[in-house]
């Protein structure tokens, strides 16, 4: 029996003995992590959410096998949230479709959650009406007119059914139900709310195609209402896909149970724990370039030396710094860049590599230290 034939079907329940030391433990990490970005400026705050942004829509788009360009996403996404970053790459329709809805739920999380502004997310995931090569129904719920909704493994003609939607017939009272409910202000955590909004509305499975990403944007809308900030610094998305094999499991497991989800609860707190840990380590980057412009910016450096040191602490940064690369990016000659090196070298910002003659190169501390 699936879940939702459930007699006690949606009245969740679970052990809240069993989930407490791993809610507590859970917003201890969230309140550390939003304290850590705090801390920084208001731009590298920035550039730390549009890097959570953009794995959010990657991974949440490569958990169902669509592989999008990183740099188009990061472009789309830091255009729309009016950000000045080098080399914008224009987006493909795809991109601007996810963008697009992943913004409105992150950055507009407290408007009300309807039918009408899913159907809008909808439509922005699928602007050509089409899903691969196949017409689909777009901005409206599915009709099952092609059979049941399932979700289907293997080769055709031995495929495994690991879940079937309820009958479309039953979704506009299904999905009223499921939005009345997560536009009530209730005495649930907001952590829960997020596990069991994402449950649930991949449970009804209400479109015919991207109920996983639209469920994957509502988790994070309601997260950024724990929160109570637009800004993300951590990405469910990321490590659902980082554990796409158990994540499916999971979800499984429970909509082949009852609305007794403690077990559902308990590994996405789990899973979300793991998100924001991992966040800690990939915006240590961030984190390290604050704390090297406040040593630097002790004794400022010359607009070229802050071109440079800017330019290797990007991402799509290659290898390391020479004599020419420096003078090609710094469009100065030879010998400034050299000065400009060995002042660097002198302050412990650049860093010599092992090596000699034409093959020396630099790169940045590690670590910043107090005599920079």
């Amino acid at each position: 029996m699936w879940i939702y034939k459930h007699c006690d079907w949606p009245n969740f329940t679970w052990d809240a003995k069993r989930l407490s030391s791993k809610l507590a433990e859970l917003r201890y990490k969230q309140g550390h992590l939003l304290g850590r970005m705090e801390g920084l400026g208001f731009e590298l705050k920035r550039e730390a959410s549009l890097n959570t942004l953009t794995n959010d829509v990657v991974k949440s788009s490569a958990i169902e096998g669509e592989n999008l360009n990183p740099i188009e996403v990061r472009s789309s996404i830091a255009r729309r949230l009016g950000m000045d970053i080098a080399g914008l790459t224009p987006a493909s329709r795809d991109v601007e479709g996810i963008v697009e809805m992943m913004l409105d739920a992150t950055q507009k999380f407290s408007k009300p959650l309807t039918a009408k502004r899913l159907f809008d997310w909808h439509a922005a995931l699928f602007p050509t009406g089409r899903s691969g090569m196949h017409s689909i129904i777009v901005g409206n719920w599915r009709d099952d007119s092609n059979g049941p909704m399932q979700v289907v493994s293997g080769p055709i003609g031995h495929e495994k059914v690991h879940f079937e939607a309820p009958n479309s017939d039953k979704l506009k009272k299904e999905m009223s139900t499921f939005l009345l409910w997560f536009a009530n202000q209730s005495d649930v955590d907001p952590v829960l709310r997020a596990g069991i909004a994402h449950l649930w509305f991949v449970t009804l499975h209400p479109f015919e195609d991207g109920n996983g990403r639209i469920g994957r944007a509502i988790a994070d809308m309601a997260l950024a209402r724990a929160d109570n900030i637009s800004d993300r610094f951590y990405s469910l998305s990321t490590q659902f896909a980082h554990e796409r094999k158990d994540y499916y499991n999971q979800l499984e497991r429970q909509q082949k149970s009852t609305p007794e989800i403690t077990g559902w609860l308990e590994w996405f707190l789990d899973c979300l724990g793991r998100a924001i840990s991992n966040a800690e380590e990939s915006l240590g980057k961030v984190l390290f370039k604050a704390q090297l412009w406040d040593k630097i910016n002790q004794h400022p450096v010359s607009d070229r030396q802050r071109l440079i040191i800017n330019r290797m602490l990007e991402d799509n940064f290659a290898g390391h710094m020479n004599t020419s690369k420096y003078a090609k990016l710094a469009k100065c000659s030879t010998d400034t860049a050299l000065r400009d090196i060995q002042d660097l070298k002198s302050r412990g910002i650049f860093i010599q590599n092992p090596g000699g003659g034409r093959s020396i190169s630099y790169r940045l501390p590690e670590v910043v230290s107090s005599h920079v």
